[in-house]
């Protein structure tokens, strides 16, 4: 086979995310000293007793047999059942797919829209992987801008669109910005996409991370509306809300059944189905939720008012994210690109976050999603997300040892 025949995955670059994360694991080989690391979204908070009872449980039953390629049923009755309660959704079993991750999710149901040469709306200041499926999935990314604020522009975004567009992504709670959108804003953004009758993808990962107001769901905007009218997929995440990254358990609801059908045969082609005795721990999970998500959500406020208030002191970070789990700071007074800050920073003090421009790539790829090339928003060149889920001492002295950093860099004056 010729190597010019150059596959979608092959044309992709790695994340950022992923790029420091090696690079971080290697300074601990060559040092023997750990690193404090803000650069993963990963809680220092574990699941509750009942989730890890409830996994280690179908284990020793032998409940580790295939599933349905939708999911346990149990499970979807569970999480339709939240949908319908804590989010408004006029949810049903036969729309809802539980799935090895959101992550996942998210893949198999850009694949599930539409196909190869449709373009879809991503924001220009993104998580990484939500470009990286897209491509995979033949789309074509268009980056949509974004105010000075960080929040969507309709209008912008009506004008980035073309008659190829056939998707629009929102995020809110924002990763990595934590911008978080009302239910005026929301309420656009559908109007538009149904006007223009794009799908809509709702990505809810945060969606029990809000510190100053209620979550809202896209789709409760449109639960009046017969299905089949429908245009919100929303995406939910258990990694987030019940601290069970490690367990890759998600799932999606889908506007309509058509869709469900389509996105069964995706994943039947991609994971078979999700691993069984992970689905008990996420029905375990459903039952205590109202506790569980309460008190995650109150130690990560905590970490975000105690120890991310010195970075807004230091003028490096302009006001407290509304929700997520991230930060992104501004350090252009360095006179320091983020990638070398970055670099530095871990070198000399230890300390890992993740440069921003990398949340702010912009690939030119073609019609079925090869990139030929690609740069970053020059704008983002000073930014760094910094994740403020980790334990809280780590968070401290990460915090400080930055603030520190960027002291002995001289302020401004570094630039010249």
């Amino acid at each position: 086979m010729s190597r010019d025949i150059l596959s979608a995955a092959e044309s992709i670059p790695s994340s950022c995310l992923h790029r420091i994360f090696r690079a971080a694991e290697r300074r601990e080989a060559e040092t023997g000293t750990e690193v404090v690391k803000l650069h993963v979204g990963d809680p220092y908070f574990d699941p509750s007793d009942d989730v890890t009872d409830a996994f280690v449980d179908a284990v020793r039953r032998g409940d580790t047999k295939y599933t349905g390629v939708e999911g346990l049923g149990g499970l979807r009755e569970a999480v339709v059942d939240k949908l319908r309660t804590d989010n408004g959704l006029d949810a049903a079993v036969s729309r809802l797919l539980v799935t090895p991750g959101s992550c996942q999710g998210l893949a198999a149901l850009f694949q599930t829209l539409t196909g190869p040469g449709a373009e879809i709306l991503i924001p220009e200041l993104h998580w990484p992987v939500h470009i990286q499926q897209a491509l995979l999935a033949g789309l074509r990314p268009v980056l949509y801008p974004l105010g000075p604020d960080l929040r969507p522009d309709p209008e912008a975004i009506a004008a980035a669109a073309t008659p190829r567009t056939r998707v629009l992504l929102v995020n809110s709670p924002a990763n990595p910005s934590g911008v978080v959108l009302d239910r005026g804003e929301l309420r656009t953004l559908l109007d538009l996409a149904r006007t223009r009758g794009w799908h809509v993808v709702s990505d809810e990962a945060y969606e029990h991370f809000l510190y100053d107001g209620e979550h809202t769901s896209m789709a409760s905007l449109e639960r009046d509306a017969p299905p089949e009218e429908r245009v919100v997929h929303s995406v939910f995440s258990f990694s987030k809300s019940f601290a069970m990254t490690g367990y890759r358990l998600g799932c999606v609801a889908l506007a309509d059944d058509r869709t469900a059908d389509v996105m069964k045969v995706v994943q039947e082609a991609n994971i078979i189905g999700t691993s069984t005795p992970v689905q008990y721990a996420g029905i375990a999970a459903l039952k205590s939720r109202a506790e569980s998500t309460a008190a995650n959500r109150k130690l990560v406020q905590h970490n975000r008012d105690v120890f991310l208030s010195p970075l807004v002191e230091a003028g490096l970070l302009r006001e407290l994210p509304a929700g997520g789990w991230y930060a992104m700071l501004d350090v252009s007074r360095t006179g320091l690109d983020a990638e070398t800050f970055a670099d530095r920073l871990l070198a000399s003090k230890g300390v890992a976050v993740v440069p921003g421009e990398g949340f702010a790539m912009r690939p030119d790829a073609d019609d079925r999603g090869r990139v030929r090339d690609h740069d970053y928003a020059p704008w983002a060149r000073h930014l760094v997300r910094v994740a403020f889920c980790v334990d809280p001492a780590a968070l401290e002295t990460g915090v400080n040892r930055l603030i520190e950093f960027v002291d002995e860099c001289g302020g401004g004056a570094a630039a010249g």
